[in-house]
């Protein structure tokens, strides 16, 4: 059978699928270049990994007899090459002076033990010692001397005193002061004793 032997429509076929084979072909050989140590590293990297699942997991950090932080998931996950834990139904405590300086709860959050940053996320309750609560979409702790940095729908309150909604607030260190950014609206109450 000859190519020039064919009808129009016959020809439009043959063309459009030795196009269509090409490019298939195209795809697998840029594929295979492009993975090609991919499952060489994958098989090598296993012997390092090392993955937990737990349920009721506890971190803390404390030195010279002086706590900085403590946090219990409910749920969590262990990446020991990584070194991150994933936590889901998180609570715990930020200490200052081995006092309890700041209480949290979240639905998820993250420890990475190389950076030494704990960041919580998806409805974050935080409850400060002299009694301001703050909502947020995220908080990022770093360390206990950076300040402290919560974002998203922020919404403070301290009784019946002080309502403020903000984007991102920056509370210091020592928790004594915090910085409200973006866009706020706050309102300041009387107390009448």
């Amino acid at each position: 059978m000859n190519f020039n032997d064919l009808t129009k429509k016959k020809k439009l076929y043959a063309i459009v699928l030795l196009v269509v084979g090409l490019i298939l072909a195209w795809a697998f050989i840029t594929a295979g270049i492009i993975t090609h140590d991919f499952n060489r590293k994958q098989v090598e990297a296993r012997g390092d990994e090392q993955e937990a699942f737990v349920n009721g997991i506890i971190l803390t950090e404390t030195k010279d007899d002086t706590k900085y932080w403590e946090i219990y998931g409910d749920t969590g996950k262990w990446d020991s090459q990584n070194g991150i834990a994933q936590l889901n139904k998180v609570i715990g405590n930020f200490y200052k002076n081995n006092e309890v300086s700041m209480s949290f709860e979240s639905s998820k959050g993250t420890y990475n033990s190389k950076e030494g940053d704990i960041t919580l996320y998806e409805d974050t309750f935080i409850v400060l010692k002299d009694g301001i609560t703050l909502n947020a979409d995220r908080l990022h702790w770093i360390n206990s001397d950076s300040p402290i940095i919560a974002e998203g729908h922020i919404k403070i309150q301290k009784g019946k005193q002080l309502l403020s909604t903000a984007e991102k607030i920056e509370i210091s260190p020592s928790y004594d002061r915090f910085k409200i950014t973006g866009k706020t609206v706050s309102k300041v109450y009387e107390d009448k004793k």
